[in-house]
């Protein structure tokens, strides 16, 4: 049964619009992700339970330093996002490393897609019809960027494969994490899921066994800097986001992570840019960021207020 999510008032517009910069600022962090994988020399569980602990502790922690608890209740609510980000973070992690940035990055931008269906039938989420025209040309950037990537040396049908199993699993905790943020805070809730991935992917590495020796040399400063920039400060905005702005919405703006991480694998590691690659990323920034001013503009009264919807509330 769906849940039903009025659209934001103009009291609502302040917050609204640093929910969609808090969304903007996790983008940049999340593509830049890819390049500090590659200078990594631990097995990927092991960073990744690493890198989960340091999340434990920065978020526990910050819960703890404005005086509240991390109390039964909330874990058993929130315990299954911390399942599903661990499973997430791992699968990403290893498709990043095995396959190019450019490719992994992309074949994870589908997942808007599967956002905006979860969220009309769940949340009663709303899509105006003139909007699919650029969200079509956004896909399409994708889809072309994707291609690009296939003529480049450092490809990987595993990792593709990978990165595809991955779609499916930021899905499932993206449209997770959106309920869950009606019932509780958000420090509450990223402090919970972090506890609960650690356990999870420790537990994996240890059973199948991976190593779990403490990071050695600049490894520290990978896993320190990953759980503090996009996972400490990144996954609490947009925790704080979901109760602000539309998940449709906020997934098309995290779909140009791939055109930072494609951009920035070029500059930094040298990765191949094809022209493909160029066009599709400009495709999609374009077209993402016409779809913003388009939602901003409608929340304030002007244009298409009386267009229908794309996606009706299942509700009514």
């Amino acid at each position: 049964m769906g849940v039903n999510a009025a659209a934001p008032t103009r009291t609502e517009t302040p917050r609204r619009t640093l929910g969609i910069l808090a969304v903007s600022y996790t983008t940049l962090a999340w593509g830049l992700v890819p390049l500090v994988l590659r200078e990594v020399g631990m097995p990927t569980l092991a960073f990744t339970s690493w890198r989960l602990w340091c999340g434990v502790v920065l978020n526990v922690g910050a819960l703890y330093a404005t005086g509240r608890r991390l109390r039964w209740e909330t874990i058993r609510r929130c315990a299954l996002g911390g399942v599903v980000f661990a499973a997430d973070i791992s699968i990403t992690f290893a498709a990043f490393r095995l396959t190019s940035i450019a490719s992994a990055s992309i074949i994870g931008a589908v997942a808007p897609i599967f956002i905006a269906i979860g969220a009309a039938r769940w949340f009663g989420e709303r899509m105006q019809r003139s909007d699919l025209w650029f969200g079509l040309a956004c896909f399409g950037g994708v889809a072309l960027v994707a291609a690009g990537s296939h003529e480049t040396s450092s490809w990987s049908l595993g990792g593709d494969l990978l990165a595809a199993l991955g779609t499916l699993s930021w899905t499932s905790y993206w449209l997770y994490s959106k309920r869950a943020r009606q019932h509780v805070g958000p420090l509450e809730y990223i402090a919970t899921v972090m506890l609960v991935a650690a356990v999870c992917v420790t537990v994996v590495a240890a059973l199948s066994g991976t190593s779990l020796a403490p990071p050695r040399g600049r490894d520290w400063l990978w896993v320190v800097s990953i759980a503090i920039f996009p996972g400490a400060i990144g996954h609490v905005l947009v925790a704080w986001s979901h109760r602000h702005v539309e998940a449709w919405l906020g997934s098309l703006i995290t779909q140009c992570v791939p055109v930072v991480a494609s951009v920035s694998a070029w500059l930094v590691l040298g990765e191949q840019l094809t022209p493909l690659i160029v066009a599709g990323g400009l495709i999609v920034l374009g077209a993402t960021a016409v779809i913003v001013i388009r939602v901003a503009r409608r929340d304030a009264g002007e244009g298409d207020a009386d267009e229908p919807p794309l996606i009706a509330d299942p509700a009514g």
